[in-house]
């Protein structure tokens, strides 16, 4: 009886650990591009093909973006299409723009007082952005439009990699945890980090990158799962709802996700 009982406790333990998520390729096309921000439900592309111009690619149009005085685009948030944030982490700076690529707020961190040394940006509820505040070492929620911190976390004990976010919750990658965040600044949840490097977040998951292998963290859910993908270089990646971007050698990879 007693072999019965590990036998079946050691099948459930090889089933629960071989389950992941499958990624089914729906679609591929060529793209030259430098980085890829975003592509999100309709189709819309937000890319860049150098170092300081943003383009907005829908199916008919093509919009850019450029400051050369502010020069690489370090990180761009597309989550609100009526407020991206792009950062210039050179020049401690963040631009606002509406969904027609037009400036509506300019943000200067050098000029902020008290001074603000920022590594990370993305974006925030209502007109805030969250930053992370390098030389405090925490997470900060910041009114641009009355230059206001509205919450802060407590300080932060191990490198930042990545930071992504909407409207609820804001993930936060270290070297050591992925800490989650819910809008009102408290830790609801922290996962080890298991060598994973970077992370792309949508209204549904938040997928992560280690080495060449990409994991994923389902929204509501506690437990990160393997993507069972094709062995690629991954350049970049990303991901809205269940699909998942992959790009590498000029081609943009679409998969379905799917639970095995």
């Amino acid at each position: 009886m007693k072999k019965i009982f590990y036998l079946f406790l050691f099948v459930s333990t090889v089933c629960f650990s071989q389950k992941s998520i499958k990624a089914n390729l729906a679609d591929s096309m060529k793209i030259d591009v430098l980085d890829i921000f975003g592509v999100d439900t309709f189709g819309t592309m937000y890319y860049s093909t150098n170092d300081n111009t943003f383009n907005k690619k829908t199916k008919d149009t093509t919009i850019t973006y450029t400051n050369y005085q502010l020069s690489e685009i370090s990180t761009a948030n597309t989550f609100n299409p009526l407020k991206i944030n792009l950062f210039y982490r050179d020049f401690n700076s963040v631009i606002i723009l509406d969904n027609r690529l037009a400036e509506i707020f300019k943000i200067d961190f050098n000029t902020v007082v008290p001074y603000k040394n920022v590594s990370y940006v993305s974006t925030g509820y209502d007109n805030t952005i969250w930053i992370f505040n390098q030389d405090l070492q925490q997470l900060e929620l910041y009114d641009y439009k009355t230059n206001k911190i509205r919450l802060k976390t407590v300080p932060i004990q191990s490198e930042v990699l990545d930071l992504k976010s909407d409207y609820n919750f804001c993930y936060l990658l270290t070297k050591q945890f992925l800490y989650v965040y819910n809008y009102f600044g408290s830790l609801v949840k922290k996962f080890p980090n298991n060598n994973y490097d970077k992370m792309a977040f949508s209204k549904a998951h938040t997928v992560l990158k280690n080495d060449n292998q990409l994991y994923i963290l389902p929204k509501n859910n506690s437990e990160i799962i393997p993507i069972s993908h094709p062995n690629l270089l991954i350049n970049q990646f990303l991901v809205t709802n269940e699909t998942l971007y992959i790009y590498n050698d000029g081609i943009l990879r679409q998969y379905q996700l799917k639970l095995e």
